[in-house]
């Protein structure tokens, strides 16, 4: 009895160890389910393009360059300059929005034009801003229609001025003291008196109007001009006394120039200038002239180049042409490209440059530049309408006109560039 008592014992200790030795084995955790990582959102890409004038092809994109190495947010981008001018580009953005660039630069009086054909998309608030704080005046007009800007200003260095032999000439603040000088020295003063452009010196500088309003076609609905006034009379009479001078000269090229003493040009014909007066070659703004007996300070059109930025569907590739736009048109670039390719700044800080200021065209053509307007959108036969008169001055039509002539000429002038709109 005790034998089968003692192996019951045993047996149950057997059991109860059995019992004990699966509590205390530890239990096999379940490994946590792994969350999916978070699918990384793809870099935004796409493709932009820009159309600047042949002479700055290069130097832009080494700019882009430079931007885009400091600008890794916009690294899915490719960007491409290509050569453009301003002139075609304006008129291939006309004809194919969709198809044109991105960014583009253009002359100011094809703004309206542009608008008119949804090319350009306005300025943000902030950078409107940094356009109108950080550029001149005339430039920013430039880029303003009807209280909105449109565009980024590059330059402001289209427009005429003063090109003169300072041995001959010793004043030249006046047209009367600088015809004397080129009479009493036998010389030649040229200024192209048969272009629409260069014309309108005296109209303007003596308080005349002559622009255009176009609809949002492009269309010209409006012509306002002044001309058949007083202001007008005057203007002409100062153009028929011009000619008059035996130092008259009807033209505008140095490069076609010859014995020259002065000459009305713009910064393009500067080295030939250079060339032409030697160690005499000076510049200055267009001189004053005596209108209905005030002397009188010519004025003109001044010319603008222009950065446009097309509508975009894509928020970020539009964010990329704003601040590419913005960069392209600052003072550090402007500056960066007048010392490659001496385009004029519209930079105030860029045109302080001891570099740009030593620049004696240039420095004429902005002490010139606050007396013009700048050149918006004009019918074609405007053009040839203002060479006719021109024409007709020089072959000494009006020499003897009475004033009742000459205003009659100057209402007909008035009456055909107003028949043009509309």
């Amino acid at each position: 009895m005790k034998k089968y008592l003692a192996l019951l014992l045993a047996l149950c200790m057997v059991f109860a160890l059995a019992a004990c030795g699966q509590a205390a084995a530890p239990a096999q955790e379940a490994a946590p389910a792994q969350e999916a990582a978070p699918a990384e959102e793809p870099a935004a890409t796409g493709a932009l393009k820009i159309w600047v004038a042949e002479a700055v092809v290069d130097f832009t994109k080494e700019q882009v360059a430079s931007f885009m190495a400091d600008h890794p947010e916009y690294a899915g981008y490719t960007v491409s300059v290509e050569p453009v001018g301003e002139g075609d580009a304006a008129s291939n953005m006309l004809m194919d929005v969709e198809a044109g660039a991105d960014i583009f630069g253009f002359p100011q009086d094809q703004l309206a034009r542009l608008v008119a054909a949804d090319a350009l998309i306005p300025l943000s608030d902030e950078n409107a801003a940094i356009v109108a704080d950080e550029n001149d005046a005339g430039s920013v007009a430039a880029a303003t229609m009807a209280g909105t800007v449109y565009a980024y200003p590059l330059t402001s260095d289209n427009g005429y001025f003063l090109y003169y032999d300072k041995s001959v000439i010793s004043d030249p603040s006046t047209l009367e003291g600088i015809i004397a000088d080129c009479e009493a020295a036998g010389k030649s003063f040229y200024y192209d008196l048969r272009s629409g452009w260069y014309m309108p010196a005296f109209f303007f500088g003596a308080g005349c109007t002559l622009t255009y309003d176009t609809d949002d076609s492009g269309a010209f609905t409006k012509c306002n001009i002044d001309y058949a006034s007083d202001a007008g009379l005057g203007a002409l009479k100062a153009l028929i006394a011009l000619h008059k001078s035996p130092a008259f000269v009807n033209g505008s090229s140095v490069s076609n120039a010859t014995n020259a003493a002065a000459i009305i040009d713009g910064t393009w014909d500067a080295d030939a200038a250079k060339e032409l007066f030697g160690e005499n070659y000076a510049c200055a703004k267009l001189p004053t002239v005596e209108i209905n007996g005030t002397a009188t300070q010519l004025g003109g059109f001044g010319g603008f180049k222009l950065l446009g930025v097309k509508p975009q569907t894509d928020e970020t590739k539009l964010a990329l042409c704003d601040d590419l736009a913005l960069f392209l048109s600052s003072g550090d670039v402007q500056l960066a490209r007048y010392n490659v390719v001496f385009w004029g700044p519209s930079n105030i800080a860029a045109k302080a440059d001891p570099a740009v200021q030593a620049d004696e065209a240039l420095a004429a053509l902005g002490a010139q530049l606050a007396f013009t307007v700048p050149q918006g959108q004009y019918p074609g036969e405007y053009w040839s309408l203002s060479e006719a008169l021109g024409d007709d001055i020089i072959a000494g039509k009006y020499d003897t006109a009475d004033d009742a002539a000459l205003m009659e000429a100057l209402q007909n002038f008035q009456d055909t560039c107003i028949s043009y709109a509309g």
